[in-house]
Formats: structure tokens, C-alpha cells, sequence
């Protein structure tokens, strides 16, 4: 222990060390460390342990985003576009990779260990695991029985395994399933439905299972229990109410895709974010989850956004079956100084912001702030957090509606009291189905909540929401492959637009590059290196253009390297001969006419997942129309050119 030696000359008094006595200006040493002791004793005066879960948050999306720098880009994001891009048909490299596996499920841990303060979910994901695991299995099931590589049942494991993840975070296998039908494709075979149900089924049932023997449930029951009124849920009247409530959460969808849209289209393109993503990504990560951990301080502006709520408390709470502000008209709740399990809706009020404006304020900074957490390069679910903003929207709307009727609405001469919770999950599945233009949310509502007593006026919110977001903007998974850039094919939305009128003739590209029977070899090797197609179109003669097959570029040129001298001798060597000798033919089995619709090739393509097809008449090849000229056709339908 050092010894105390006396005081310093002109001192208040205090004891010095003579560590102190002897160190380097011993006076300014001391101001500092007095200075930093008052900082330290304002700065602590609300409890430390918030400084430090701040910093937790921050940390943790840190290491979520280094853990995700480290692995590669694939780890990123939610995956259910790139998944839905594959079903359509196109091969995305490494990923469905397996080693990628480890990688996702420990970002996404980081993830969710952030909890509000990134406000993120794990849907996507979950999905995209499941898509990996089931690629995996598929690869080690030919292997073991020896068969070869099928497309065709690859498709369908991944169709599975995408409802399998769905089913495997919510417990639904229902809603899992035809969540995957209506986000995932456009077509579903019959096969896959049955085989989505079976897997998740297994899934869902499993994950409940774990629950009990880890001693969190006692029996198997729904993941947000709730305890709306059986006998009469609701009156014939708010009818009205529930669909009011389905447009107001249609509105606000279409308000909230094209500001995501918009602000991931200038991150991407402004000088210094771009610069920054490029280059100093940790940097970004660091300033978005420091603007989101700053904001989400409980004691500071946290304490109006139930901040201290996980995801699972916010649903529980917002699920509520009783009227906040009925409750708190003759009494206010304190504030606890720690999080009481039995009475989460004390988060939710504050004397001078009232239900009302906690709600309201909560709504309008987690729009923003959930848009700004969309752009960090971290594995993550965007689901969960659009149907906790819903719930809040339906919330909102039934305490305003308790207000105005405080004893119940009259039908048919007997009054009923409002329910708030049923109208947060009718907002709930309105506002999340409008986002990613699915009908299903409503039966995932159900089966979250374990009753389906507003089966008939959710149903109704969830169309009247998706009757107006369908028709404005694209779902929130289509609008990021269009800022992503990934190969899609747009559908055609519309009976207006005139897709029967436009024939394949009109767009298809009559420049093909065809390789003839009777061409000279010198020719087959000026075409072979003069492009890079993957596949040529064989034609039976220069002359006749009539089509016969498709030769690989590959295999073309496997043949072409091999010694001339070991070709017979004595005649002009040519491509018959090339073919005869090793490189063989794939027959076309489908060929548009030029007198094709654009409404039927577009069928096609979506029907059989092509990428590309010939056209012919009468059996010569005169063009070939692909995903580009597509696109390109149904761009010019709905945004006609200026005419020149």
C-alpha cells in the first residue's frame, strides 16, 4: 500500500501519494482526474448498466458485420431475394454453399443479440440456412445413391426447405408454406406443396417440441398466445373499422416501399456512402448501429419507443386484449426502473405523451430507423420488424376507437366492448402482407396467436391492404433484386397494358450467330472465337436455316483442340465432322413463332424457368428472344417511349 507523505504546498488538504508528490505536474494531474471524477458521477447518475447495453448494441452489430466482412458478401442481407431469383432459374454462385452456413448463423446470432437497438428479425435469414442445408442434403443424397445431378429435384428442395425456414421461426407450418408459394414463384407444382408440408410440419413441430423439453413451455401452444373473447370477438360493424384500418396500412406500405427503395438507391449512388460501403464498411456499420443505439437509450428518447422491449415483448404487449387508455384514465402507471414481465404496457405510457403519442411516436422513428438498418451489410430478417410496425398501426386505431366508444359499439341491441389487440393483428398481418404482397400474413397471425376468432375481419384487412400496395409498388423483396440488380424477370401486372397485341416479332433479336452442318472448319473456328455464347444454335444448312439442335460452346471447343492429324485424312474437315466425332447434339424440344404473344412467351417463361428460346418459321431459326429482350418489351408497355 503507498504511503501517504503529506499535502502539497497551497493544497485544499487532500492526502497526496507520493507517487503524486513526485509525478509530472502533479496539479493538472489531479484537475484531470477530478474532472473525469465528476464526469463520471453525471454521467452514471441514471445507472450504469445503460451506458454499457448501449454499448453492447453497438458492439454487437460490430461484430455481427466483421464476422460477415470476413466470411464474403453472400452472408448478407435476408437471401429471400437471391432465393427467389434462383427459383426463377438462375445459378448464383456459392450461394448455397454450406460453408457459408457457420458464418450465417453466427452474424445472425450478433444480429439478434443486438435486439431494438437494430430492430432486425431473422426470417430471411432462416430461409436462407434452410436453402443451404437442403442443397447440402440434396448434393449428399445423389452421392450416397449414386444418381446424377437433377435441376429439376434440386428445385423442389429448395421450394421446401423456403417453407421449412418460415415454418421453423413462427411454429406455422400453414402460413410457412404458402408464404413460400406466393413470395418465392409465380407457379407451384402440386409435388412441392405436398413436400413443403411434410418438411414443415416436421420443422415446426420440432421447434415447438425443443421448447417443452427445455422446460419453457409446458405443452405445445402458439408462440404469442393471446386471450381475445370466443363468445363475441367482435361486432358486425367494425367491419368498416377493420377495412379502414387495412387501407390506412395499404397507404402507409406504399409510402414506406418507395422510401426504402429511394434511400437504398442513394446509398448506392451517392459519392461518400458508396465511397464508404466500397472501401470503410465497418465504418458505415459503425455509424448506423451508433445512430441506432444513441436513439433507442431507454433512459433518453428510448423511453417513448418501449425500447427496453425485445421483439417478443413488443407482440405481447401490442396483442393486449385490454384498452390502454380506458385503463389509465383514472390512474397513471409509474415507470418501473426495471422491465416487469406481468405489465409490459407500462412501457407504452408516459404522462405526457399518453398512449396515443408513444404509439404514434414510435411509428413514426422506426419507419425511419428500420429503413436505415436495412442498408447495414449484416445477415438479417426485415419480417418481423414490418409486422411489429403493423401491430403498432392496428394498436393505435383500436385505443382511438375506445376512446370514442368507451362502452362498446350497439348491435343489435347489445353492446360489445372494442378490443385493441384483435386490431393490432389485424394491422399486424395487413401491413406486413402489403409489404411483401403475400395474403398468407393473415394465416400466420392466426397460427402466431393460437385463436382464429378474426379470421373474417383480418382477412379482409390483409386484402384491402394488398388491393392497394399491389397496385403502386413492388413488394419490398422484388423492389430490393431491382436495387440489387439480380437477374429477374418482371411479371406483367395488368389487363390494360396490351401484352396480347405485342407479338414475339416485334422484340425478339434476329442477330443470332447460327453454326451450320456444311460450314468449313476454318469458319466453326472464326465464329467459336469471334463470341462468347454458351450455346450455339445448329442449323442443317447455310442455306436452309432449317433448326436442328444446340451445341455447348464447351464441348465445341473440347473437340476442336484435339491434333488434326488424328481426323481422317483426304478431305475437307467441317463441322459434320466435328459432330461425328465426339460433340454431341441437344435436341429443342420448345420454339416460339414469330406470331407468339408477349402474354404467352412470358407464360412460358415463368411456367418452365427459361432463360432463353429460340424463334422459328416454319422450322428456320430467325431469332431468339431472352430474359433481356422481356424486360425490355414490358418496359415499353408500361412506360411507352416519347414518339420521336
Amino acid at each position: 500500500m503507498e504511503e501517504l507523505v503529506g499535502l502539497h504546498e497551497g493544497s485544499s488538504g487532500d492526502p497526496v501519494t507520493l507517487q503524486e508528490l513526485w509525478g509530472p505536474c502533479p496539479r493538472i494531474s489531479r484537475g484531470i482526474r477530478g474532472g473525469l471524477e465528476w464526469l463520471k458521477q453525471k454521467l452514471f447518475r441514471l445507472g450504469e448498466d445503460w451506458y454499457f447495453l448501449m454499448a453492447l448494441g453497438v458492439l454487437m452489430a460490430l461484430v455481427s458485420y466483421a464476422m460477415n466482412f470476413a466470411i464474403g458478401r453472400v452472408v448478407r442481407g435476408s437471401g429471400i431475394p437471391e432465393l427467389k431469383t434462383m427459383l426463377s432459374g438462375v445459378i448464383l454462385e456459392d450461394y448455397l454453399d454450406i460453408k457459408n452456413f457457420g458464418a450465417k448463423v453466427v452474424g445472425l446470432s450478433c444480429t439478434l443479440a443486438c435486439g431494438s437497438t437494430v430492430f432486425l428479425g431473422k426470417v430471411g435469414p432462416f430461409v436462407h440456412l434452410s436453402v443451404m442445408m437442403a442443397a447440402y442434403l440434396g448434393r449428399v443424397r445423389t452421392a450416397t445413391i449414386g444418381e446424377p445431378e437433377n435441376k429439376s429435384k434440386q428445385t423442389e428442395m429448395l421450394a421446401a426447405a423456403a417453407a421449412v425456414g418460415v415454418a421453423t421461426v413462427f411454429a406455422a407450418p400453414f402460413s410457412g408454406v404458402l408464404f413460400s408459394i406466393e413470395v418465392m414463384s409465380s407457379h407451384f407444382s402440386v409435388w412441392d406443396y405436398w413436400r413443403g408440408f411434410f418438411a414443415a410440419t416436421c420443422g415446426a413441430f420440432m421447434f415447438r417440441l425443443l421448447a417443452v423439453f427445455n422446460s419453457e413451455q409446458e405443452t405445445i401452444t402458439s408462440l404469442f398466445k393471446t386471450s381475445f373473447r370466443v363468445d363475441v370477438p367482435f361486432d358486425l360493424p367494425e367491419i368498416f373499422f377493420f377495412v379502414v384500418l387495412g387501407g390506412i396500412c395499404g397507404v402507409l406500405s406504399c409510402v414506406y416501399l418507395f422510401c426504402q427503395r429511394t434511400f437504398l438507391r442513394f446509398i448506392k449512388t451517392n459519392r461518400f456512402s458508396s465511397k464508404l460501403l466500397a472501401t470503410s464498411k465497418p465504418v458505415y456499420s459503425a455509424l448506423a448501429a451508433l445512430v441506432l443505439a444513441s436513439i433507442t437509450y431507454p433512459p433518453g428518447v428510448g423511453r417513448f419507443l418501449a425500447s427496453r422491449l425485445s421483439m417478443q415483448q413488443h407482440l405481447d404487449s401490442l396483442f393486449d386484449n385490454h384498452s390502454w387508455v380506458l385503463m389509465t384514465r383514472n390512474s397513471s402507471p409509474p415507470w418501473p426502473e426495471e422491465l416487469d414481465p406481468q405489465h409490459l404496457w407500462w412501457e407504452w405510457y408516459h404522462p405526457r405523451f399518453t398512449i396515443f403519442g408513444t404509439l404514434a411516436f414510435f411509428l413514426v422513428m422506426k419507419f425511419w430507423m428500420l429503413i436505415l438498418a436495412t442498408t447495414i451489410p449484416m445477415p438479417a430478417g426485415y419480417f418481423m420488424p414490418i409486422f411489429i410496425l403493423g401491430a403498432a398501426i392496428g394498436r393505435l386505431l383500436g385505443e382511438a376507437l375506445a376512446v370514442t366508444f368507451p362502452e362498446g359499439i350497439v348491435a343489435g341491441g347489445i353492446t360489445n366492448p372494442i378490443v385493441p389487440g384483435g386490431y393490432a393483428l389485424a394491422g399486424a398481418a395487413a401491413f406486413s402482407g402489403a409489404v411483401t404482397h403475400t395474403i398468407s400474413t393473415a394465416l400466420l397471425a392466426f397460427e402466431l396467436t393460437g385463436q382464429i376468432v378474426h379470421a373474417l375481419p383480418v382477412l379482409m384487412a390483409v386484402l384491402a391492404a394488398n388491393a392497394i400496395a399491389q397496385s403502386c409498388q413492388p413488394s419490398f423483396y422484388e423492389g430490393t433484386i431491382l436495387i440489387k440488380k439480380l437477374p429477374y424477370l418482371p411479371r406483367i401486372i395488368g389487363r390494360n397494358i396490351g401484352s396480347h397485341c405485342v407479338r414475339v416479332e416485334h422484340f425478339m433479336n434476329c442477330r443470332i450467330t447460327t453454326l451450320a452442318k456444311d460450314m468449313p472448319l476454318e469458319e466453326v473456328v472464326k465464329v467459336v472465337t469471334s463470341t462468347d455464347m454458351a450455346e450455339y444454335p445448329l442449323v442443317e444448312s447455310t442455306e436452309s436455316q432449317i433448326l436442328v439442335g444446340i451445341v455447348q460452346r464447351a464441348q465445341l471447343v473440347q473437340v476442336l483442340q484435339v491434333e488434326p492429324s488424328s481426323w481422317a485424312p483426304g478431305h475437307q474437315q467441317g463441322l459434320q465432322d466435328i459432330l461425328a466425332w465426339g460433340c454431341p447434339i441437344q435436341p429443342v424440344t420448345l420454339t416460339l413463332f414469330p406470331e407468339t404473344s408477349l402474354h404467352q412467351a412470358h407464360n412460358l417463361f415463368e411456367l418452365l424457368n427459361l432463360q432463353s428460346l429460340f424463334v422459328t418459321s416454319r422450322g428456320r431459326a430467325v431469332g431468339c428472344v431472352s430474359w433481356v429482350e422481356m424486360k425490355k418489351a414490358i418496359s415499353n408497355l408500361t412506360n411507352p417511349p416519347a414518339p420521336q
